[in-house]
């Protein structure tokens, strides 16, 4: 096949590690969440969240990484609601989730409308600009595929191996283990279990702003609704299918975000074929995952569990 040449397998490998880099931060933000006992199904919401406030702040300040940063706060900020109701009140995890997934993009798009008017036209931002890596990004092949974006790719995939020490060789992360194992015997043990998961919280919020946030600083230069396109969804299987550990989780996003990038490519060279089938891939691989690795390892104990401090 003519196609199958190294420029298209060096463009198809770029893409997806751009295209698995939002999946990968939220899937990250996900699994803090459910380290410590929180299935917060909410990401999409707070995705859009953060994509809409990371887009207004660059467009604002012509300036990306404070829209990261925006993101990111608007990101908490959303997922504060998730975590009074469900930490504080007690509420069911999977209904505030779902109610996050419709809140929050309502309220992105109300507030896009409110500044910017109905116009037929988007307005734009100004995209952060790639930082390649000096000698490797030079290397034949995987150096313009590895070591030639931007510095928030960098981030996300250092994230990786930082999570894992964190969660296997600090006293924090054995603590957040405990309280998504068993709460009652950490708190036992003097483990603040309220403290933990309100902090749990703050992370994934942070963590899953600034995945939205880096589809309209980043990947694309304008906010529209349906911008997330369920990849809250995506990254909540990646967590499922990486069995809550990091490295994991890194090879699931990788495996989805080659599935997207892989549709794209088809629908140019395949453009007799309707593009809505092939757009069905990536969601067609989150479904088989789900179906033949979701059933065969359960998450922390503890997880999707209210947790009530005993009364001394």
């Amino acid at each position: 096949m003519d196609f199958l040449n190294m420029t298209f397998i060096q463009e198809l490998l770029l893409s997806t590690v751009r295209m698995a880099t939002p999946i990968l931060i939220v899937a990250l933000a996900e699994l803090y969440s459910e380290r410590a006992g929180q299935v917060n199904i909410g990401l999409d919401g707070i995705m859009a969240f953060g994509a809409l406030a990371g887009f207004m702040v660059c467009y604002i300040t012509g300036n990306p990484y404070l829209g990261l940063l925006a993101g990111a706060a608007g990101g908490i900020l959303i997922n504060m609601v998730y975590a009074f109701c469900t930490i504080t009140l007690g509420a069911e995890q999977i209904v505030y989730g779902m109610a996050i997934n419709i809140f929050a993009p309502a309220i992105a798009s109300f507030i896009y409308k409110v500044y910017f008017g109905i116009s037929s036209t988007l307005a734009q931002a100004t995209l952060m600009t790639p930082m390649p890596i000096p000698f490797l990004s030079k290397i034949p092949l995987i150096g313009p595929v590895f070591f030639k974006h931007t510095i928030i790719v960098y981030i996300a995939y250092l994230l990786v191996p930082l999570s894992f020490i964190f969660f296997q060789k600090t006293k924090a992360g054995l603590n957040f283990r405990a309280v998504g194992e068993y709460p009652k015997a950490a708190e036992s043990l003097g483990i603040n279990v309220v403290k933990q998961k309100y902090l749990a919280c703050i992370i994934c919020g942070a963590l899953a702003g600034v995945g939205g946030a880096y589809l309209t600083t980043c990947y694309i230069s304008t906010y529209t609704d349906g911008v997330v396109s369920g990849r809250g969804f995506i990254a909540l299987s990646a967590v499922i299918f990486g069995r809550w550990m990091p490295g994991g989780v890194l090879i699931a996003a990788l495996l989805f975000g080659f599935t997207d990038a892989l549709q794209l490519r088809l629908q140019v060279l395949s453009s007799q074929t309707p593009y809505q089938l092939l757009a069905m891939i990536p969601y067609i691989c989150t479904l088989f995952v789900l179906a033949f690795f979701g059933i065969k390892k359960a998450g922390p104990k503890a997880n999707g569990k209210p947790y009530f401090r005993e009364e001394r």
